[in-house]
């Protein structure tokens, strides 16, 4: 039976080889590098509640038909860390990808869950379906894992955008979300509203109104 330890390193190394197997298609004239930094008001994450008012950073290298990247937020009891990567194509205003994704967590904040996703655009509509595994971890041992899915369906265009998100498997609840984001010299500003249903949050539904402010740094 793994310890937790034992489990993020699984889970790293296996963040680690999809990064490897995507890096070959970043070998182009046209790779990006990026670096972000970003504020919230209140942190939810597919309607969940992480942190109220949250910094973060991130780091993103994207090629023509694929992209890695780490993205880490502060949620209070140490940090997220994330790790992803994806490959895809694009065709006559048809998008569709597949990647991997690594939820991980410094303190005792959470523990890990890891992804594989499919994503599908055309026009103002995108499709997210995930499939995910986690496992809890405590001074007795570990929890049997527990297998979710997650459906995202986003109408956007504008600055404007709706998502309607609802989860499956050992996790339930759904929530919806509708935002405005627009630019403002090197700030990109953003305010949503986000409604999130009791089964998710485990007890009363609730809405939160959420603001946020971030910067992104070209580096290559």
């Amino acid at each position: 039976m793994r310890t937790r330890d034992q489990q993020m390193r699984f889970g790293l190394g296996a963040a680690v080889l999809l990064a490897i197997m995507v890096t070959p298609a970043l070998g182009s004239a046209q790779t990006e590098v990026s670096a972000n930094v970003g504020w919230v008001s209140e942190y939810l994450y597919r309607g969940i509640p992480q942190k109220t008012s949250s910094g973060s950073v991130g780091l993103d290298i994207a090629g023509p038909n694929a992209s890695l990247g780490t993205w880490a937020a502060d949620v209070g009891d140490g940090n997220e860390v994330d790790l992803y990567a994806s490959v895809g194509t694009e065709y006559e205003g048809f998008s569709v990808s597949v990647g991997g994704i690594g939820y991980f967590y410094t303190g005792g904040f959470d523990d890990t869950y890891l992804e594989g996703n499919v994503n599908a655009g055309y026009g103002a509509l995108s499709v997210e379906y995930s499939i995910g595994t986690y496992r809890t971890y405590t001074d007795h041992g570990t929890s049997a894992p527990q297998s979710y899915s997650f459906l995202g369906i986003t109408l956007g265009g504008g600055g404007f955008y709706a998502t309607y998100g609802t989860f499956g498997g050992d996790f339930e609840g759904r929530y919806f979300e509708t935002g405005y984001g627009l630019s403002v010299g090197d700030l990109d500003l953003s305010a949503a509203w986000v409604s999130s249903s009791k089964k998710l949050l485990g007890g009363a539904a609730d809405n939160t109104l959420v603001v946020g402010v971030s910067h992104t740094i070209g580096i290559l």
